[in-house]
């Protein structure tokens, strides 16, 4: 097969899709590799690192899209490259579809295969494409967090670990699992005062454990957000339900709970965010206010450690890739359960239910789309 790297051209994303190593074990097992020009420069990967394997190196994206019979990347297609992908071709990245309905309507036009790296599952039930990035988005919220804190970026001015004397800083993470796990940990090393709320008792009970005590668990419901808001300096959103839009936790109106200058920072904002007032934003433009509360929305949170992000994922992703590659997606996915499952769209049709009662989209199961 023809494997297919295009440079990113989200704004700010310096990922990208295919470490030269994941190109060199696609070379060993027979495959052939296009990288387009500097498409690894901002992870740190020249375009001599690509051909050292034996890929070739493309000048424009326009030619990789044109030639390749799968394109790997990290982001979903921007609006030029979904106009470059053809029917039959073979989409693998992150999609998240079910807030993009301009998207999905372009794949389904485009009549791709696409599947997605965050609905692809594992055998207990985990999103093994989707972890890894989110343990770097958990890891980095609270240190956005602590920044978006400062009086100069528009915050309350609390110092996250506080001074003898003087509290530290009091962090609600909503959502206790990958990414709420990564961002307690970081924000109890920096000294806060961190209350992680979920709705699953044996996960609340494992990370009591895990914590040992350094961090309080409270069960999530509707009276516990708003009982802890007056009291937040900080909130992490890390609350996801596969392939489907985020909840919305914190409504507009529930900002007047929170004390001027206090930070929100929504990690789920790829989903659609997990508060009312949430949009996007990007690395160069991270913060904005909403009535007083400081919002970080920045959807590829990884991508501002470009170098960790690229190799974490291209570790979880590579099996899939070489999996895909070797068998064609249709074998590799009736031998893969858990692949199927990241089948969003195939021939014109939308596979994954979740993004179809988001979007109000008529779907088909991946089970019916493999006999497409």
């Amino acid at each position: 097969m023809l494997i297919g790297c295009p440079k990113e051209i989200k704004p700010q994303e310096f990922r990208v899709g295919l470490t030269p190593a994941a190109a060199g074990e696609a070379i060993a097992r027979g495959h052939s590799v296009i990288v387009e020009t500097n498409a690894g420069v901002g992870a740190g990967f020249m375009d001599d690192d690509y051909v050292a394997v034996g890929a070739t190196v493309l000048d424009t994206a326009k030619e990789v899209f044109a030639k390749a019979d799968m394109i790997v990347k990290v982001k979903e297609p921007q609006a030029v490259e979904r106009k470059m992908l053809r029917e039959g071709q073979l989409l693998f990245t992150y999609l998240h579809l079910a807030p993009d309905p301009e998207q999905t309507k372009d794949l389904l036009d485009s009549g791709c295969t696409a599947i997605a790296y965050e609905t692809v599952t594992d055998r207990s039930g985990g999103l093994p494409l989707l972890a890894p990035m989110s343990e770097v988005a958990g890891r980095l919220a609270p240190q956005s967090g602590s920044w978006a804190l400062q009086k100069a970026n528009g915050g309350s001015g609390v110092l996250m670990g506080g001074v003898p004397g003087v509290r530290p800083a009091n962090v609600a993470i909503i959502g206790g699992g990958v990414v709420g796990a990564a961002a307690a940990r970081v924000a109890v090393g920096m000294g806060a005062n961190v209350t992680v709320l979920d709705r699953s008792v044996p996960r609340l009970s494992y990370l009591d454990d895990v914590f040992m005590g350094r961090l309080t668990t409270q069960y999530s419901d509707m009276a516990a957000v708003a009982e802890l808001l007056p009291r937040v300096d900080m909130v992490v959103g890390a609350v996801l339900i596969p392939g489907a839009a985020a909840p919305k936790l914190i409504s507009r109106e529930q900002l007047s709970l929170m004390k001027p200058g206090s930070v929100l920072v929504d990690v789920a904002i790829d989903q659609g965010g997990c508060f009312e007032t949430s949009k996007a934003t990007t690395h160069a433009e991270p913060i904005y206010d909403v009535d007083g509360i400081v919002h970080y929305c920045v959807a590829n949170m990884p991508g501002a450690v470009a170098r960790t992000s690229t190799i974490a994922l291209g570790n979880a992703t590579m099996p899939f890739m070489l999996a895909l590659a070797g068998k064609g997606w249709k074998q590799a996915c009736k031998d893969d359960e858990h692949l199927l499952n990241g089948l969003n769209v195939h021939a014109g049709k939308l596979t994954y239910a979740a993004v179809g009662e988001a979007l109000g989209i008529d779907y088909i199961s991946a089970e019916d789309a493999l006999k497409i």
